[in-house]
């Protein structure tokens, strides 16, 4: 951020038109594409899935395409608040671009899937460093008194992406190609890339975050260990068989504690802040909340749509637009709430939480009775809980990191975020096989399945918001003030 623009907004409303004219909102803008090229594409896949498997064949890796990708996106994810301290953001941007570009061409070429699946590992690099490199512009070029409604921003991008994605896929497959489909994406990185080197023309965008000072270790071992327990989680959460994926989510989730602990262990190269899970910080109880809510509202996207068409025979578009509306809610209330005042966000905080639990809850009942409006309803009230407090939470986490940690704590937020909805997906396959799917699809297995499946969730949800009432305590408020 320039001198110039941290005058504009050092007032408590921000001057929009001031900031714009700056030239830091347009580049505000640019850096968030990124997260719409990662989150649209990871969207759509589902829609060219069909067309995608009849001509390269290879059914029994299809579960790997979306694994896969989510592999890359959380191991760079991770890592991009690292690489700063030793590369400038700029090129950081350009690298991350070309990867997902270049992921997405062997995509849209490939002869088999298992070159496809390559390509898939490629993108999600470059995908998932583009989504951590937003978050950390905000923290290197902005002042923290706007940060809220930056993220707002960011949440927005991700309701458009979750709506837009299936539909970009569906048009492609439809009037040209599913290759095309990725073919689009190949443009956009290789575009952004480009741009990245034009819109990115700052001091603090050129410079790495270690400047001429010694750059610490570059954290291997546990990227590596993170990577591994990516691989396990993903792996119960395909082709769910109740021992095998019990035992894989087994090992990944002691793999991931072994990550955070080698991770907490090389304080000079660590890739998440301390104190990571410390309710003794609004930093820990916040990282808490977003792992929490992460792994237990990723049910409802994942077995949705198939419990409502097979349990009440309701349209699949409907249960399509159900959805959707979770993803509208979520977007419109980040940008109407992220200009609520900075002393309320405590409140706001809370507020959300309490929302995203009842409408976890809500669907152990109204799925299973069917009953449209109210299954809408508690759609609205998960997707909006997490549009009100999201800007918010995220600020609070970042502006209560350790001094030279905040860069790495902005890339670690999406990141847990991520690896929340991983494990959070396998298991909701290992419930549903539990509670009937093991026998089979059908009603009587479905209707075993539809409360049991939400209701083992809804200890996380109230984890998540005993971390939100955390966060609210006065005694756990910073003590630097927000702007």
């Amino acid at each position: 951020m320039t001198a110039a623009s941290g005058n504009k907004v050092a007032g408590k409303r921000v001057d929009w038109r001031a900031l714009w004219a700056s030239g830091d909102l347009a580049r505000f803008c640019f850096v968030s594409l990124g997260i719409l090229l990662h989150a649209t594409n990871e969207t759509m896949v589902a829609t060219v899935m069909p067309a995608m498997v009849g001509d390269l064949a290879g059914v029994q890796l299809v579960g790997w395409s979306l694994a896969i990708y989510e592999l890359g996106a959380i191991v760079a994810g991770a890592a991009a608040g690292r690489l700063v301290s030793y590369v400038a953001l700029r090129s950081n941007m350009m690298v991350a671009a070309l990867l997902y570009a270049i992921g997405a061409l062997i995509c849209a070429t490939a002869p088999a899937m298992p070159l496809f699946l390559i390509g898939r590992l490629v993108e999600g690099l470059g995908g998932g460093a583009l989504v951590s490199l937003a978050f950390v512009s905000v923290e290197r070029l902005f002042p923290r008194n706007i940060w809220p409604q930056l993220f707002g921003i960011m949440s927005a991008i991700w309701g458009v992406a979750a709506f837009s994605g299936p539909m970009l896929g569906a048009l492609m497959t439809e009037f040209l190609s599913w290759r095309w489909a990725f073919g689009i994406f190949t443009f956009g990185g290789a575009a952004m890339a480009l741009a990245s080197f034009i819109v990115l023309d700052t001091p603090e965008a050129r410079k790495p975050q270690a400047g001429s000072g010694k750059a610490p270790p570059f954290p291997y071992p546990a990227l590596a260990c993170l990577a591994l327990s990516v691989v396990l989680i993903a792996g119960a959460g395909i082709d769910i068989a109740l021992l095998r994926s019990s035992l894989l989510l087994l090992l990944g989730l002691i793999g991931l504690a072994l990550f955070f602990r080698i991770d907490a262990l090389r304080p000079q190269s660590r890739l998440f802040p301390s104190p990571l899970f410390s309710w003794r910080s609004p930093l820990g109880s916040g990282m808490t909340m977003v792992a929490a809510f992460s792994v237990a509202t990723c049910t409802f996207t994942i077995y949705g749509p198939l419990l409502l068409t097979t349990l009440h025979g309701i349209p699949i578009l409907t249960t399509g637009y159900i959805i959707a509306a979770e993803s509208i809610a979520w977007s419109i209330l980040s940008i109407l709430i992220a200009n609520a005042p900075l002393e309320r966000e405590r409140l706001i905080i809370v507020v959300g939480a309490l929302m995203i639990a009842s409408g976890l809850a809500g669907f152990a009942y109204t799925i299973p009775a069917g009953s449209i409006p109210l299954i809408l309803l508690c759609a609205l009230l998960q997707g909006g809980g997490f549009g009100v407090c999201w800007p918010f939470l995220t600020r609070v986490i970042v502006a209560s990191a350790r001094d030279g940690e905040q860069t790495i704590t902005s890339a670690a937020v999406p990141t847990m975020q991520r690896i929340g909805y991983a494990v959070g997906a396998a298991l909701a396959g290992i419930v549903a096989n539990a509670s009937g799917f093991s026998e089979g699809l059908n009603r009587e297995a479905a209707a075993g399945v539809a409360g049991w499946l939400f209701l083992a969730f809804v200890p996380l949800a109230i984890l998540g918001c005993i971390a939100a009432l955390r966060i609210a305590l006065p005694t756990l408020r910073p003590q630097q003030a927000p702007g």
